[in-house]
């Protein structure tokens, strides 16, 4: 925005009443009157001398104030893949895609190669690290899995993001394998938080066995030839009793959940901190939008389910299938507002700036910035 001198004329308009200085004026009126005129022209001249520097400074660039992140936009991103390259197909994209998210090969190719990228040149760096501890060591000790973890909000489209760099990293050329595991597992059964009266704060931490998820990880970069996961029914919102996913001693493995970066509190005793996932996290991705964008995306998905899962007789939610539209828009609203939209603004965005990695989505879902953190 660009300053404009006051149109001439309207002096007596933009000179503040600071200038009327008929109360100044003493008995000898011709003396007061020249000493009036005068001091009327010096505060014209020191008037227009702030405008003059108003203008010049509102004309100069700014300094930007330092920032741990780079920004870059998708044409930017875009060009960050240079060569690399790996072979999937539309019907690839379009099989790992979530309900109401929206992806397209353009966005696949401008964002998604060059994270693979990324990723690859850190694992890279890693086992090259490895090597080189081993060396130091004199041993020949089996590397540990790269783990990556992806978040953001619900309805955000993280588990598209995680299902595709999934699909992306493990064809590499290097064909590393490439597990997936989401922190739904490691939610308590229904049966507890209904116990401990906190089944309306499912997905808020105090929901998780934060002890079974750590000792999960510990597992995993403990080099454990076999790591258990407990397996979560979307359809029946709730954990299947004595069924898990093994997870063998992967190259990369990759963690999705609502509150994975979350840290120790400032308040607590050094000594009793425990560990935090975030701890055991190589790299971290934020996926991340405006609220009211995101609601609308969980508000879109709640009628599609509607009309699909929750006419399912073993759904959690099949109570909402029959009920008539607007009541259903109700609901899921009021579910967002009292649940997704409070734990997002207490929990989740707190921990957007302790990722590596944030990618800004638009209105339509696509990615319009990335923002990387500075090593």
């Amino acid at each position: 925005m660009r300053l404009n001198f006051p149109p001439r004329g309207t002096t007596r308009v933009c000179v503040p009443e600071i200038l009327n200085l008929a109360p100044l004026l003493g008995r000898d009126r011709d003396a007061s009157k020249a000493h009036a005129r005068g001091y009327r022209r010096f505060l014209i001249q020191l008037y227009y001398v702030c405008w003059i520097c108003l203008i010049k400074m509102a004309n100069e660039p700014t300094e930007r104030h330092p920032s741990p992140y780079l920004s870059f936009d998708r044409e930017t991103w875009a060009k960050k893949r240079e060569n690399f390259s790996v072979s999937y197909s539309k019907e690839d994209v379009e099989a790992i895609r979530s309900l109401n998210d929206v992806i397209s090969m353009e966005e696949v190719e401008m964002v998604y190669l060059p994270i693979s990228r990324l990723l690859n040149l850190h694992v890279s760096a890693r086992i090259e690290l490895f090597k080189a501890r081993n060396d130091f060591l004199g041993d020949n000790q089996k590397k540990v899995p790269f783990i990556v973890g992806v978040t953001g909000s619900v309805a955000v489209g993280k588990s598209t993001t995680s299902r595709l760099l999934k699909l992306l990293l493990e064809r590499l050329p290097w064909k590393p394998q490439v597990d997936l595991i989401t922190t739904d597992g490691f939610l308590f059964p229904n049966r507890i938080l209904e116990e401990r009266g906190i089944m309306g704060r499912k997905g808020f931490p105090e929901s998780y066995d934060l002890k079974a998820l750590i000792n999960f990880l510990f597992c995993v970069k403990s080099g454990s030839a076999v790591a258990r996961s407990p397996i979560y029914s979307h359809l029946e919102y709730d954990i299947i009793p004595g069924e898990f996913v093994k997870v063998k001693s992967p190259d990369i493995l990759i963690l999705e959940g609502l509150n994975i970066l979350q840290a120790h509190r400032d308040s607590e005793p050094v000594r009793e901190r425990p560990l935090y996932v975030s701890d055991f996290l190589d790299f971290s991705i934020f996926v991340d939008s405006r609220e009211e964008w995101i609601k609308k995306w969980f508000l879109e998905r709640f009628l599609l389910l509607q009309d699909t899962a929750f006419k399912d007789p073993k759904s959690y939610f099949r109570k909402y299938a029959s009920i008539p539209r607007d009541e259903a828009v109700r609901v899921a609203s009021e579910v967002w507002d009292n649940i997704n939209g409070l734990n997002l603004s207490q929990n989740i965005a707190p921990t957007k700036w302790r990722s590596q990695l944030v990618l800004e989505k638009g209105p339509d879902h696509s990615i319009q910035e990335i923002l990387m953190r500075r090593l």
